[in-house]
């Protein structure tokens, strides 16, 4: 029931579970299959990046849309701050801020220390639906951003 109160425990379930989606989708994208980060959202749920006037709706888009990540694309993101609001036993939000350290043309290898490509925030609201807490809508806010670099072709070895 919507407007049921939560007992402390139930809050704090509730709060943790959020906190997991949230740390879950970055690792998906960065040491994962960036594509299975659609399975964290509602059938409808949607991401959004006002500023880039992108918004992708329903599961199979965003499927589509994080699976379309360059293969060689090496990224790290810091996740911070996260604070998660329960609304009710089916809804919460939550606020968080990122880092991301992010290049095109990897091949492998340690590369040089590099600025972040963006510092920003999400804001997320989320959805229990049978028992299980999914995003129902990211909109990310990059107010530090830049272009992604894209690395250098490594130099072919030289013949004798």
């Amino acid at each position: 029931m919507e407007d049921e109160i939560l007992s402390p425990v139930e809050r704090m379930l509730a709060e943790r579970a959020c906190e997991r989606i949230i740390v879950d989708f970055i690792h998906r994208l960065d040491l994962g299959d960036p594509g299975t980060v659609a399975e964290l959202f509602t059938s409808d749920g949607f991401w959004h990046w006002p500023h880039g006037e992108r918004r992708i709706e329903g599961r199979e888009a965003l499927r589509r849309y994080f699976a379309s990540r360059p293969a060689d694309r090496l990224s790290r993101r810091l996740m911070t701050n996260i604070l998660v609001t329960v609304e009710s036993g089916t809804t919460a939000r939550a606020v968080s801020y990122l880092t991301t350290y992010r290049v095109d043309g990897y091949s492998g290898g340690i590369i040089g220390t590099r600025l972040p490509a963006n510092v920003g925030h999400y804001e997320d609201t989320f959805r229990r639906i049978d028992g299980s807490w999914l995003l129902a809508g990211r909109t990310v806010f990059l107010p530090f951003g830049a272009e992604t670099e894209r690395l250098p072709a490594p130099e072919a070895p030289h013949g004798s």
